[in-house]
């Protein structure tokens, strides 16, 4: 198990078992005796097939000293023997009453499960997490707590009956058994306990097991500062200290070992989790452990410069294992690409203790040496020219793609809602054809309230549900990327609250915004949501809301700071075995290789494209600054500290691009002091959404970018950039009727001169009626929204995950 698990149990430790207690204490005789009233209810063929068992299991610990029955079986070492225990209790019987065979051994199986079930005596988990009783659930609920399982079916709603309840109860049933009491006398440490039994010992690890967490969670028996859920709790290791951190590496020298933790523990407060860990890997296990591997029993930081010329030489390279295809680990070396990282930590932890010493020199003093990094070994401006090299030509490769990376998202989505709808539609145990494939649904559930999965023609299961589930988020992933410039942890991070809305001070225009919460640079912003964006959060919404239109609340693991964070609505979240899961990163980054590979896309080598989340957001910078978005306000937007950080976010493209950009900043800096090409102010920031407000026309809306002026010295109508406003259709039907007219009266007058610039403008207006009846065809296709009313939004594309989503339109607002 991980740190996590050992904090939490520290947290909360599992309830203890007493050596004694009422019916443990019970002689042979009065055991017996109740046990037969306890089995009164059943056949005669099952009361006599447990009481036997019970009497031998009985008889077999009479044998042990003790003077209860938990004694005894404490002593009888039973617990340590976990699956071999019927064995040996077999043979012991078998040596002791000469009785042996196949019944012998069921009736000990029984016997002993009954026994525990009863109370006489309490197993550890371990040992009972290794038996399947059928019976077990229902003897626990009808004879030990009938109260505490009633109240189970009510916090269980709809799921009672289904295949996860019925795991969840019996979960509970064998906590009830282990730690005695009822079903609020568990506690998170039981639950614990148990969760880490099944994932170490039994290795059953799915999250449809840890709903029995939730319902007792729902009971309301743990208290607040209890984990949100035990989904994951063993995989996810949380927060390590410097000592653990240090002693993955098995420093040899115990001093050195000492100082690097004192060392990490004073850097801590000022690093995030993420940077602490990586910082320990880099001085721990790529300095000093390479150190020690290389050169035995060396004791001091003081290097020579032929052993630090030598550690410098093979830092340059790194190990890489790959599994071959008769699946053997092969390791071979490639150049790291950024060895002036781990360079500038080493010489940061060198300079840190010489600077340290002056104020602490009996804690800092004696480990001050000559540092074995120079100035001259980090040399990052060609390390970063390289760096945004590399960048430039990934954005440049993939910004041209990135429309059909997203026709191939749509595609596979509304592929995979006709297979679900199809699917959802078909009678259990029926045939079905969708797009070409024809799929058989099982005959019965064995996944909670529905089937999930079915067989193709070529006999592989399709779980159409998870593929389902899969194609929306990588397209909402897509669309969310390509429209915010998000981070891929802040987009996972976003929630029904942070969709906000702003009133216009000098309109009244309320004017939706997205708010994104601090990630890595800790800082707080407000995006501007358009009709794009609107309709993408539309259909996220309309898909998790549960029915009385709230967002369930669950809770996602922070995996830079190693924590589970607070339950939030999170929008990126779907329902799986009974709970509500939020959407991992490492789905996006699957679904997202598969639609690459449904796409058919290739780079520039012959090889497969592929994206990273962080792909998006370059090409977001790179195409709002090439469409004239200041690069200060693309600052702004994405959130970063400076604004060469957003500069080597853009891409550059070729020279006669560069030139008009460096030209565009000198006749700025031309016209503003030099102090003011900074952040924009609020006043600016006005004057930016301000823009937003004089693009109303009589005819549409102008759709320049900002900071751009009138391209058709506002003849409008000509214009590509003009967005005509379906309700202006018959003031555009008379302009076009009297430029006709115009026209033919300059044909009768022989006013040649005019003619072609009205025909020109004629053009244009025909063209903005057609771009409407166009819009009017696909609006009575799909659900118009308008301007979205937040919170209240409705989709345009998804529905709920119980039913299918419509296809969504190829454009428009």
């Amino acid at each position: 198990m991980g740190g996590s698990h050992r904090v939490l149990t520290a947290a909360f430790p599992p309830r203890d078992v007493p050596v004694s207690w009422g019916h443990s204490a019970e002689t042979f005789d009065a055991t017996c005796e109740r046990l037969v009233q306890v089995t009164s209810s059943d056949s005669d063929k099952t009361s006599g097939h447990r009481m036997r068992g019970v009497r031998r299991v009985l008889r077999w610990l009479e044998s042990f000293e003790g003077d209860s029955w938990q004694e005894r079986w404490v002593a009888s070492g039973s617990d340590a023997l976990e699956r071999a225990w019927a064995d040996r209790v077999a043979d012991e019987i078998t040596a002791q009453c000469g009785v042996s065979g196949r019944t012998v051994r069921n009736e000990i199986q029984c016997g002993s499960v009954f026994l525990a079930v009863a109370d006489v005596y309490r197993p550890r988990l371990e040992w009972l997490a290794t038996r399947w009783s059928p019976f077990v659930t229902d003897i626990v609920a009808q004879r030990r707590d009938p109260d505490g399982f009633a109240a189970l079916k009510t916090a269980a709603g709809t799921l009672w009956g289904t295949p996860v309840w019925r795991k969840a109860a019996y979960q509970i049933a064998l906590m009830v058994i282990g730690k005695g009491g009822g079903v609020r006398d568990i506690t998170t440490g039981d639950c614990l306990q148990l969760r880490h039994i099944e994932v170490s010992v039994l290795r059953k690890a799915p999250t449809s097991r840890t709903l029995f967490y939730t319902l007792l969670k729902d009971l309301g028996n743990f208290p607040p500062d209890a984990p949100a859920t035990l989904r994951s709790v063993s995989t996810y290791a949380g927060q390590s200290s410097a000592e653990e951190l240090v002693d993955r590496y098995h420093v040899q020298c115990r001093p050195v070992r000492d100082l690097f933790v004192e060392y990490l523990n004073e850097r801590r407060p000022a690093l995030d989790y993420n940077t602490f860990e990586d910082l320990s890997r880099t001085l721990v296990a790529r300095f000093w452990a390479d150190l020690e591997h290389h050169h035995p029993g060396i004791d001091s930081l003081r290097l020579s410069p032929e052993t630090a010329a030598a550690w410098k030489e093979r830092i340059r390279t790194k190990t890489v294992r790959r599994r071959a295809a008769d699946g053997q680990i092969v390791e071979s070396t490639a150049p790291r690409l950024n060895p002036g990282t781990l360079l500038t930590a080493v010489r940061a932890f060198y300079l840190d203790l010489a600077t340290w010493a002056a104020d602490e020199p009996a804690r800092w003093g004696p480990w001050v040496v000559p540092c074995p990094v120079r100035d001259s070994d980090i040399t990052p401006r060609k390390h970063n020219r390289r760096v945004k090299a590399r960048a430039d030509q990934r954005t440049r490769e993939r910004m041209p793609t990135l429309p059909v990376v997203l026709r191939t998202a749509e595609l596979l989505l509304r592929q995979a809602q006709e297979r679900l709808s199809a699917f959802r539609d078909a009678p259990l145990g029926a045939r079905f054809t969708v797009g070409g494939e024809t799929f058989t649904k099982p005959r019965a559930s064995n996944s909670g309230l529905e089937p999930t999965r079915a067989t193709d023609g070529n006999g592989r299961r399709r779980y159409l549900v998870a593929d389902e589930n899969r194609a929306f988020w990588v397209w909402a992933a897509i669309e969310f990327f390509r429209h915010t410039g998000a981070r891929i942890e802040e987009m996972l991070e976003i929630s029904h609250h942070s969709i906000v809305q702003y009133t216009l001070p000098t309109t009244g225009e309320v004017v939706p915004l997205l708010q994104i919460a601090p990630s890595k640079t800790d800082e707080e912003r407000l995006l501007l949501v358009s009709p794009e964006l609107a309709d993408v959060l539309s259909a996220m919404v309309a898909r998790v809301r549960d029915a009385d239109g709230t967002v369930p609340l669950v809770a996602a693991y922070d995996q830079g700071e190693r924590r589970w964070n607070p339950p939030q609505p999170l929008l990126f979240q779907w329902r799986s075995a009974g709970q509500n899961r939020p959407v991992s990163a490492q789905t996006i980054r699957k679904a997202l290789g598969e639609t690459l590979a449904a796409s058919g896309l290739t780079d520039t080598a012959g090889d497969p494209l592929n994206y990273q989340p962080h792909d998006f957001r370059r090409i977001f910078v790179t195409d709002a600054i090439l469409s004239g978005l200041p690069p200060h306000i693309a600052q702004v937007i994405c959130g970063h500290k400076t604004i060469t950080t957003t500069m080597g976010y853009k891409a550059a493209y070729p020279a006669e691009a560069i030139e008009a950009h460096r030209a565009f900043l000198a006749r700025r800096r031309g016209q503003r002091p030099a102090e003011e090409y900074r952040t924009p102010t609020s006043a600016e920031w006005d004057a930016f959404l301000g823009h937003f407000e004089r693009r109303k026309l009589s005819v549409g809306i102008c759709a320049r970018a900002f900071g751009t002026s009138c391209i058709h010295e506002h003849a409008c109508v000509r214009c590509a950039l003009l967005r005509p406003d379906p309700a202006q259709r018959p003031r555009l039907a008379e302009i076009s009727d009297n430029l006709q007219a115009r026209i033919a009266e300059a044909e009768r007058e022989g006013w040649l001169g005019e003619i072609e610039g009205l025909q020109v403008s004629l053009a244009g207006a025909r063209d903005k009626l057609a771009q409407i009846d166009a819009e009017a065809t696909r609006r009575s296709t799909a659900i118009h929204l308008g301007m979205p009313a937040f919170p209240q939004i409705a989709g345009r594309i998804g529905t709920t995950s119980a039913s299918p989503v419509p296809e969504r339109p190829s454009s428009g607002m």
